[in-house]
């Protein structure tokens, strides 16, 4: 995959996401896709931080849209090669600390496989 595709996924990815437009945002995934995220570990800690299909990313960003109505991603920097797209934003919730988050992005077939997410 050229490295613009994967840079439009990536932005895709971000446009959906902020708008919370779930059902598109899900689309962009494959249907046992694996998701890992230390939000995750914190608030389900019984998953360890991972959650894997569609209707456990449904779940969890559907929760996370309820709780955080204000939550917003701002895009900083996308790299992507070969089948890998490395994103850098900034999380910015009403009344928090902004903070900086990396996610590297698996995709096979123009689907993202795999997901994990790193604070700081």
């Amino acid at each position: 995959m050229t490295p613009e595709k994967l840079q439009s996924i990536a932005f895709k990815w971000i446009e959906t996401f902020n708008n919370k437009e779930l059902e598109k945002l899900l689309a962009l995934y494959d249907d046992d896709a694996i998701h890992y995220s230390p939000k995750l570990k914190t608030h389900q800690p019984e998953t360890n931080g991972f959650v894997t299909g569609k209707n456990a990313l449904r779940n969890w960003w559907q929760d996370a849209f309820d709780r955080l109505p204000s939550l917003n991603y701002k895009l900083t920097s996308v790299t992507a090669n070969g089948d890998r797209v490395f994103m850098e934003y900034t999380r910015l919730v009403a009344n928090e600390e902004p903070m900086p988050i990396a996610e590297v992005l698996d995709i096979r077939e123009d689907k993202i496989i795999s997901s994990r997410v790193y604070h700081g």
